[in-house]
């Protein structure tokens, strides 16, 4: 079956990696094709990179990251047909390693779409939709690692509460929790629709128009694809790859990715707030490592068109030429809850 696939913040993403007026009425039509190299962190059904493509010059080069086989599988036609693009599979949380082995010490743009694409949503065998029943995956990459019907049949109470608190922001997390875990000793979630019913059966109020199990399937899938800990990992990756006036857009859909992109980009371009107070030379402060560009969020008619789009926010910044490493970069970048994050871990497996 075909599934239909509507890129959400399509031009002002792009538009965000090349356009020198980015954030300031830009005009596409008057920016130039330009060279260098670039990269999708998330192919997806490859909407960002088609038109990305399009306002490239013939020497320009695209390196596409997806985990998603389907994803990679439409990648790979798009590679055939354009001898720039370059197919990886696997997360943006290896950019800097494949970067690496591709002899490619700096890039002009990074783009990182963190959300789930349509074809992946309604597909109701890849497991990550409640209003459609089908087997418990939730996996990005259906290829390795572990399902989410086996992460919920081994893990303990404490383990079920903490996600959903943490990754779903859910106040009915130990509830949800708690039947989980009782539910299990009769019969093991194999499906989404169990686990929708289970979650509806506990959460007995919620925001108008949104499903009781909503928070809890977001949790659980940020959790089965580690999302946070290898956003976390891309975040220093790019930014410390990005050439002096290279470009990191990054489009996020929930509060906890929002804050961490937001964060890090805020820290990156103050990087002597925290002694700002202090009786410092002007000239001994810490140089900006980057330029905030803004914020933009889908307008009326695409939300209309689309309405995954409505929780979209796409921030970009661009690189200065103060010289950034990993280590630094790295430090910017909160997890949720914990302190820098560290090269490594489940991210960088």
């Amino acid at each position: 079956m075909a599934y239909s696939h509507r890129t959400v913040l399509l031009e002002p993403a792009i538009d965000a990696l090349l356009s020198p007026a980015f954030g300031r009425g830009a005009d596409m039509a008057n920016v130039p094709a330009l060279d260098g190299v670039y990269v999708d962190g998330t192919f997806g059904r490859g909407g960002h990179s088609r038109l990305l493509l399009q306002r490239l010059a013939p020497q320009g080069r695209l390196l596409v990251f997806d985990k998603d086989p389907a994803a990679i599988a439409a990648a790979r036609e798009l590679s055939q047909a354009d001898a720039r693009v370059e197919v990886v599979h696997d997360g943006f949380a290896t950019l800097a390693e494949q970067l690496d082995r591709l002899s490619i010490p700096a890039v002009d743009g990074v783009l990182l779409d963190l959300g789930v694409s349509s074809p992946q949503i309604d597909d109701a065998t890849r497991g990550f939709s409640f209003m459609r029943d089908g087997p418990l995956d939730m996996r990005m990459d259906t290829t390795r690692g572990q399902t989410a019907a086996d992460w919920l049949a081994q893990a303990d109470q404490d383990q079920i509460k903490e996600v959903i608190a943490d990754y779903g922001e859910e106040r009915f997390a130990f509830q949800i929790a708690k039947a989980i875990v009782a539910g299990r000793q009769s019969r093991a979630l194999r499906t989404t629709g169990e686990l929708a019913q289970l979650v509806a059966g506990v959460v007995r109020t919620r925001e108008k128009g949104q499903h009781p199990a909503t928070r809890t399937f977001q949790a659980i899938r940020i959790h089965i694809n580690a999302e946070l800990e290898e956003l976390a990992h891309a975040l220093p990756a790019a930014l410390s790859h990005l050439r002096p006036g290279g470009r990191l857009a990054v489009i996020s859909f929930h509060s906890l990715e929002d804050r961490m992109v937001k964060q890090c980009l805020a820290a990156a371009a103050r990087p002597g707030q925290a002694q700002a107070r202090l009786p410092i030379p002007e000239k001994d402060m810490p140089k900006p490592w980057v330029k905030l560009l803004g914020r933009v969020q889908a307008d009326e008619a695409e939300v209309r068109d689309n309405a995954r789009s409505r929780s979209a926010v796409l921030r970009a910044a661009q690189r200065t030429g103060e010289p950034l490493s990993f280590a630094q970069a790295a430090a910017l970048v909160r997890l949720p809850g914990q302190g820098p994050a560290r090269r490594g871990g489940r991210a960088a497996r």
